[in-house]
């Protein structure tokens, strides 16, 4: 089974491109850091999406956009310009997910941060809400004296 799970932030901005055949393809680079070490430490990985997923990502992804991709490795051989034989891996992306679900100012998906402007109350911090001993019973008040026990 071949089968990656990542969470992290886009390196680079997509680069959404079709090949003659007209199938769409994007290449973008994601950073994810790696957790329970004593300094911090991130690994880059290349990602690469074909089809609508390569459109959803050039679309509505961007530098910075944390996110969570579902994909799998895979492997390629093949000598550069130089002569050298390089050996790299990649992750095709078989799902792709927004993980920070609120937008910045500027309208765009990133980081994971909250809007300098948000007014919505933090869910750690619940919004006061009005109780009354009479809103588990339809809203009325009941007299203690109706009840039969």
């Amino acid at each position: 089974m071949n089968k990656v799970f990542l969470s992290g932030n886009l390196t680079r901005d997509p680069e959404l491109r079709y090949a003659q055949s007209g199938k769409a393809f994007v290449r973008v680079g994601i950073a994810v850091n790696r957790p329970y070490t004593k300094e911090k430490a991130v690994d880059f990985f290349n990602l690469v999406a074909f089809d609508k997923t390569a459109e959803f990502i050039g679309r509505y992804f961007v530098k910075g956009t944390r996110a969570l991709i579902e994909g799998r490795l895979q492997t390629s051989n093949y000598e550069n310009k130089d002569g050298v034989k390089v050996n790299a891996v990649d992750v095709l992306v078989d799902n792709i997910e927004f993980a920070s679900s609120r937008r910045s100012e500027s309208g765009d998906y990133s980081g994971g941060g909250r809007p300098a402007n948000d007014d919505y109350p933090s869910r750690r911090e619940p919004a006061p809400t009005k109780r009354t001993d009479y809103d588990d019973f339809g809203g009325e008040p009941i007299d203690p004296d109706d009840t039969p026990f």
